[in-house]
C-alpha cells in the first residue's frame, strides 16, 4: 500500500522561478468522491492512473501505475470530467526535500501552489522564503475541486 503525506502552500513571490524548470501536466478525474479519487495524468510522454483514498489529516492512501500515454490521452478526452486540469510542474530542491510548484493554466489560470511530500505527519521541514500561507486543509485548493470550481470563477 502506498501512502501520501502532503502539505500545500500558496506562494509569497516569484523568486522560485529562477530555481526551476518545469514540465507540462494534464490530468482529469474518473471519480472524485471523498472515499476514492481516480485520476488520469499525462506528463513527459507518459501516462499514469492514480487511485487515492480518503484523507486522514494530511495522510492518504495512494497507488499510482504507469499506463500507455495513448490510453491516458483517450481517457482524458473521452471519460474524464471537464475541464481538464492543465499545469506546469516545477521541482525545486530545498533543505533535503523536493518542493513541487504547480502553475495552473486554462480555467485555473493565475493559481500557483507549492506542495511538499513528507515521510511522516510530524516531520519538521524548512520552508523556502517564497512559501506563503498553508492551504493543506482548504478544499478549494484540491485539484479535484478545481474541476467544478475553477480558480477563474472565485
Amino acid at each position: 500500500m502506498g501512502t501520501e503525506i502532503e502539505r500545500k502552500f500558496l506562494l509569497k513571490n516569484d523568486t522560485w522561478r529562477s530555481m526551476a524548470g518545469g514540465t507540462r501536466v494534464r490530468q482529469g478525474y474518473l471519480n472524485r468522491s471523498k472515499e476514492c479519487t481516480v485520476r488520469i495524468r499525462t506528463t513527459n510522454g507518459s501516462g499514469y492512473l492514480t487511485i487515492k483514498g480518503p484523507e486522514k489529516g494530511v495522510t492518504r492512501i495512494e497507488y499510482e501505475y504507469a499506463i500507455p500515454e495513448s490510453d491516458a490521452i483517450s481517457m482524458l478526452e473521452d471519460l474524464c470530467e471537464k475541464p481538464i486540469i492543465e499545469k506546469k510542474r516545477h521541482k525545486i530542491e530545498f533543505a533535503g526535500l523536493v518542493w513541487e510548484v504547480d502553475e495552473f493554466f486554462g480555467a485555473n489560470t493565475g493559481l500557483i501552489m507549492a506542495e511538499v511530500e513528507l515521510e511522516n505527519e510530524d516531520q519538521y521541514f524548512a520552508k523556502p522564503e517564497w512559501i506563503g500561507e498553508e492551504v493543506t486543509g482548504d478544499p478549494r485548493y484540491y485539484n479535484t475541486s478545481l474541476v467544478t470550481h475553477p480558480y477563474v470563477d472565485w
